[in-house]
């Protein structure tokens, strides 16, 4: 591929992950990402400066939702492809603070969306999110079932950039996927993530906080896994036909959403249980209600991506937690 691919949130967990699987397929990578405080700003520093020493990395600090910035960048670089996945984060934080994940989210991927409109690569590709399932209780999830129940303002600013790219797809022929994640874990992953709280409460001998009694249901996905689908996808292009009765192509426009999970869920009690075990110490436990926004189960349908790409990796539960444990203990012990 001659030009180059645009990796929007490069700094962030699954950005980082997806630029180091693309630099070592050896393409020239572009990677924004604005720095946000939203978590320790230190730890996004650090994984740029390891894409950084790939001489096929462009670093850009910007702002996504700065007016033209987006515009400018396209027309400069003209990316083949464009994998974005910059977004304001976190369910809970966009219950106290929703104004920023209008800015980031909505109005961030609007000006991505505009930009791609008059430079438009070969696929653009778009991060949602299993929480648009919202209080659907049919199980797993499939990308036909009815996305209408968000229970986050997160969730919510997801559901509409699922719309506003299926409106760009239809009105400017932009082929587009949406990527649906599940429980994405791994090295390198963010501070207010589970796998992240509860190694660093549990190694310096505090309690965890343990929602819904350890009684929620997670398709936990590894996240090397999770970026090999989506490197895979990336050659999945959307067309006019459906790949198969499973497949989400919209009627109207070349967009399809495909949920990226293992589609074998954890309880959440088994998932600390796992990690106590790497530990080898045991977990002092807060055992709380729900809390609001949360799922009390997600899992996903993988048929449409096995349709698509065929069987996706699935690192074992237990090995998957050891390597964030490794990598925690290498970078904060």
């Amino acid at each position: 591929m001659s030009s180059p691919i645009l990796v929007t949130g490069s700094a962030g967990f699954i950005g980082y992950h997806l630029c180091q699987r693309l630099l070592a397929d050896g393409f020239e990578v572009i990677g924004l990402d604005a720095m946000t405080d939203y978590y320790d700003v230190s730890l996004k520093t650090r994984r740029h400066a390891l894409l950084e020493t790939h001489k096929g990395f462009t670093p850009v600090i910007e702002r996504l939702e700065t007016p033209g910035a987006m515009e400018a960048l396209l027309g400069a670089h003209k990316p083949a492809m464009i994998v974005h996945l910059a977004a304001q984060a976190g369910v809970r934080s966009s219950i106290d603070a929703p104004r920023s994940y209008v800015d980031s989210n909505i109005s961030g991927t609007f000006e991505l969306l505009e930009a791609a409109r008059h430079h438009t690569p070969a696929h653009l590709l778009i991060a949602s999110t299993s929480s648009v399932y919202g209080a659907n209780t049919e199980m797993p999830y499939c990308e036909t079932h009815k996305v209408d129940t968000q229970m986050s303002f997160y969730a919510a600013t997801k559901k509409a950039t699922e719309a506003m790219a299926q409106t760009y797809a239809h009105l400017y022929n932009i082929p587009t996927t949406m990527f649906r994640f599940f429980t994405v874990y791994g090295p390198w992953g963010r501070p207010d993530m589970a796998l992240f709280k509860f190694t660093d409460a549990i190694l310096n001998d505090r309690a965890i906080d343990v929602y819904n009694h350890g009684d929620m249901l997670r398709d936990f996905t590894y996240v090397t896994d999770l970026v090999d689908g989506v490197r895979r996808l990336m050659d999945a292009i959307p067309g006019k036909s459906p790949v198969s009765a499973a497949d989400s192509l919209s009627p109207i426009a070349p967009w399809r959403a495909v949920n990226i999970g293992n589609g074998a869920p954890t309880r959440l009690s088994d998932f600390i249980l796992a990690l106590e075990e790497v530990l080898g110490k045991t977990a002092k436990k807060n055992m709380l209600d729900i809390q609001p926004g949360d799922m009390p189960s997600t899992w996903a349908d993988a048929t449409l991506l096995r349709d698509l790409i065929g069987p996706m990796n699935q690192t074992e539960l237990k090995d998957g937690v050891a390597s964030f444990v490794n990598w925690y203990n290498a970078e904060y012990a």
